[in-house]
């Protein structure tokens, strides 16, 4: 079934100090928090003692030209395991987190430091979105999202052996 024309209503934006180059190189992500528009604000309550939450964001910096992009090379990857962009396969872009997609939503896992619920903001750590990023949704991370069996391609696990980020091992290909 397609549905034509989907309309996405922000709840809220990301605001920060930092540069959009800072965000884009940071290797853990940035501090900030997420102003919640106040028709939303209730819909916080609960949220206080989640050690983590998920952000979907819009990139709303992605041009129509970058949204047509299938084929990418993880750049972001490379920065974050400290390896030469040179050595990135090309791979489609549902293999990757790059921003440059079809539909540009962004899916965060960030610290939740606190929850105000009256003035309707969440102070966030580890996040890699811009300031005035739209967030179209949030979810708590709980133990029931946490993947125990988790396997990479091959040319990721290639990725990891190269770089001295190394993770936990995984199985298959």
């Amino acid at each position: 079934m397609f549905v034509e024309g989907i309309v996405l209503k922000p709840i809220g934006f990301v605001r920060h100090s930092y540069s959009d180059d800072y965000v884009r190189n940071s290797v853990r992500g940035v501090d900030g928090v997420v102003e919640i528009l106040e028709e939303y604000r209730q819909g916080l309550h609960g949220l206080e003692g989640f050690s983590h939450v998920i952000l979907l964001a819009y990139l709303h910096k992605v041009t129509e030209d970058q949204r047509k992009t299938l084929i990418v090379r993880p750049r972001g990857l490379a920065r974050k395991l400290r390896i030469p962009e040179n050595m990135l396969p090309e791979v489609g872009v549902f293999a990757t987190d790059s921003p440059h997609r079809p539909n540009p939503i962004a899916l965060t896992v960030a610290r939740l430091i606190g929850v105000d619920v009256e003035k309707g903001v969440l102070y966030v750590d580890n996040i890699d979105l811009y300031s005035g990023t739209p967030v179209i949704d949030i979810k708590p991370y709980t133990p029931s999202r946490r993947v125990e069996d988790l396997r990479i391609p091959r040319w990721l696990q290639e990725l990891y052996q190269l770089s001295s980020r190394r993770p936990a091992p995984v199985s298959g290909d």
